[in-house]
């Protein structure tokens, strides 16, 4: 069975791996595809996720000396689909056949607990590539929620990657009007085609400047960019009071933060949203398994297409050249996505 490792920074293989013992409860997964989240894998294909240099003190919630992972590190990913081919005596769902989305990172086969996968079941006929956006998707609705999205709110939405696209098409669902901004046409266009009112190339100026030439600025901006001048501008593009969501995975200091200009000036709100956990305000009615389900529905209902998402699709033994891919031209990828079975 095949496994992709991050050896070291920039360094990846794909490698046999020996397959697992079926266990109570449990069952086996082949894998049809498996998606990449470019901006959390490329933290670890180049050494800066924050868990390979600091310590996460799980009771205390702090970063402290030390070290979380080291490399190898092996089966990363968290966008997968496939078969169910084997289940444990006591387990009837989901049932043996099935196609089933959920978390086991890049390999080609998985045992896995039947509980995490019990209504993952892709309905017939659904594409097995719509699976691969579950995760993305409840990350992205996690923002919008994080939001606190009104009807006829002036959102801006920063970044029109992948996420970014599924949170303008949730904002427009929720009601909100959209300007999506980015610096890649094609991403723009795709941001049109999900219903954003207007986009901005931010290439072309300020999209503070753009907003206030129509509102007093936008009620909320969602910064998904993961930039930290991409932060800076959703700072200053929200009205006073407004509410700036960081979805972003921020990596090292915070180089072009000026926390003394809009943001003191205008009060602004400065929130965090991170799928490992929902909107606090939210937590006693929503919880990220709702969130992942609730976009899947949405999915399947043809209220968001995923199928344009996907930029390309490659064997897994091309691994290594798919990263560099990503890493070296970012902008002509969207959505990656691993195909195990031939």
């Amino acid at each position: 069975m095949r496994v992709i490792t991050f050896e070291e920074p920039g360094r990846v293989s794909v490698s046999p791996e020996s397959p697992a013992d079926l266990v109570p409860g449990s069952v086996r997964v082949r894998t049809l595809y498996s998606g990449v989240s470019a901006g959390t894998e490329l933290t670890a294909y180049r050494g800066t996720n924050p868990y390979l240099s600091r310590k996460w003190d799980i009771e205390r919630r702090l970063f402290v000396e030390g070290q979380t992972h080291a490399y190898p590190l092996t089966g990363w990913g968290y966008q997968e689909v496939g078969e169910v081919v084997e289940a444990a005596p006591d387990v009837a769902d989901p049932p043996v056949g099935s196609l089933v989305w959920g978390i086991w990172g890049h390999r080609a086969e998985a045992v896995v607990p039947a509980e995490k996968l019990v209504g993952h079941v892709l309905p017939p006929g659904a594409d097995p590539l719509s699976g691969v956006f579950a995760r993305v998707g409840a990350i992205a609705l996690n923002a919008v929620h994080a939001a606190d999205v009104h009807l006829g709110d002036q959102i801006a939405i920063f970044g029109q990657g992948v996420i970014g696209l599924l949170a303008t098409r949730m904002a427009v669902l929720s009601g909100a009007r959209v300007v999506a901004a980015d610096a890649i046409p094609s991403r723009l266009e795709l941001a049109r085609n999900y219903g954003a009112a207007e986009t901005f190339d931010v290439q072309s100026g300020s999209v503070a400047e753009f907003m206030r030439k129509r509102v007093e600025g936008a009620d909320t901006a969602i910064e998904l960019s993961g930039s930290h001048l991409g932060l800076q501008e959703a700072i200053r593009t929200v009205r006073k009071g407004g509410r700036v969501v960081a979805a972003g995975f921020y990596q090292g200091d915070g180089v072009g933060l000026r926390l003394g200009e809009e943001f003191h000036h205008n009060q602004v709100q400065l929130v965090s949203s991170q799928i490992g956990g929902v909107a606090s305000w939210l937590a006693h009615r929503w919880d990220v398994e709702r969130l992942q389900r609730t976009f899947m529905r949405l999915v399947h209902d043809g209220e968001v297409e995923v199928d344009d998402l996907v930029s390309h699709v490659v064997p897994v033994d091309a691994a290594a050249e798919a990263f560099d891919l990503i890493d070296k031209h970012q902008s002509e990828v969207l959505q990656l996505v691993f195909k195990f079975e031939e």
